[in-house]
């Protein structure tokens, strides 16, 4: 059955009944149940390790806190069999470009996960010429992990909230399940500044207003 609420109520329909012996062995569950766990126990993350979050990384998925026990461990290097990819570390404007590239080599159903303060909002370096405040004002982020860096039972609880989130979508929902091509996030361009193609008009509006300003300052003057 494809409607959990309607098996429960022919598993008590009194005019169906179900011998006693064989009703502790039925389970009545939904197509969206059996393929969302399915999904959620067999993530195979795609490591981008950017700074020292990736060490923490690294530990959790050694043999002190396993995180095979959670269908986590086969680890991907390429973004054709991997998702779920995991930023760990301090994202520069440099790094967003293959960042971006890579997420949309990602087959769908795929997902993000934010690994430390740097990742999830610049950390201590937000401030910096070179550093992007938050990898979510590019990509969209499913999990943030905070920590400086976080531990591996931190990053631990991050994948279980994710198989969470997993196990509560709907095929009847989730945008990847419906028809028609998916849209790639725009490439950003990498220049004096880094730009987001998706602000383009945005930009064009904004230096039309200042060109603007400047020219009726002198007359004003």
């Amino acid at each position: 059955m494809t409607n959990g609420d309607s098996g429960l109520k022919a598993l008590h329909n009194p005019d169906i009944p179900v011998p006693e012996e064989l009703q502790s062995t039925i389970a009545i569950t939904s197509l969206d149940r059996i393929y969302n766990w399915c999904r959620a126990r067999s993530m195979w993350p795609l490591l981008f390790g950017l700074a020292c979050c990736a060490i923490e990384m690294i530990a959790a998925a050694a043999s002190r806190y396993d995180i095979s026990r959670f269908g986590m461990e086969v680890m991907r290097p390429s973004p054709r069999q991997a998702d779920l990819m995991i930023v760990s570390g301090t994202v520069t404007k440099k790094m967003v470009v293959p960042i971006v590239r890579i997420y949309n080599q990602m087959a769908e159903p795929k997902y993000v996960l934010a690994m430390g303060a740097c990742a999830s909002g610049g950390g201590p370096f937000k401030e910096g010429y070179n550093v992007v405040s938050g990898i979510d004002k590019y990509i969209p982020v499913d999990v943030y992990v905070p920590g400086c860096p976080p531990t591996p039972q931190a990053l631990i609880h991050g994948f279980l909230t994710l198989q969470k989130k997993i196990e509560s979508q709907s095929l009847r929902t989730v945008p990847w399940y419906r028809s028609g091509e998916s849209t790639a996030i725009p490439i950003p361009l990498l220049g004096p500044d880094i730009i987001d193609p998706r602000q383009a008009e945005l930009i064009r509006r904004q230096a039309e207003q200042a060109a603007a300003q400047a020219a009726a300052a002198p007359s004003e003057a």
